[in-house]
């Protein structure tokens, strides 16, 4: 059970890797070019890529909580709590920055809104990448 939560929380964070780079270099720089129908747009995106990343960031979730509870003995426990932590300033960073940016964005594009949800976006882009090298660490521990 711990390896199989081990596993699940290392492909949801990879695979969250993957969709945090593209919107951050190709998706949201993109926005900018977007003038028609805006609103309608942005609001296609937010719903869209809600189906997309809301049911893996929360296995991603689930799975960090569940490793404290049942990890492998050989992951160090702090780094454990350390990952969960990251988990959780990536869903206030959500929450609190990038969420509100699109809903204002849905009124309609606004170049400083828009620049503000890039800027802010990068600090997922680098959290998640530093969950990825701690969640393959956590696999690295398990196979030594």
């Amino acid at each position: 059970m711990p390896n199989l939560l081990l596993l699940a929380n290392l492909a949801a964070t990879l695979f969250m890797i993957g969709v945090i780079w593209f919107v951050q270099i190709v998706h949201y720089p993109l926005f900018e070019r977007i003038e028609a129908n805006f609103p309608a747009y942005s609001a296609a995106h937010q719903s869209l890529t809600g189906w997309v990343v809301g049911p893996v960031m929360l296995v991603e979730l689930l799975t960090s909580a569940l490793l404290i509870l049942y990890s492998p003995l050989q992951i160090n426990r702090l780094l454990l709590w350390i990952g969960l932590a990251l988990v959780g300033v990536l869903w206030v960073s959500t929450g609190v920055l990038q969420v509100p940016a699109h809903q204002r964005l849905s009124a309609g594009f606004d170049p400083a809104v828009h620049k503000r949800l890039v800027a802010t976006n990068w600090l997922r882009s680098v959290i998640w990448t530093l969950r990825g090298a701690l969640t393959l660490e956590f696999v690295w521990q398990t196979m030594r």
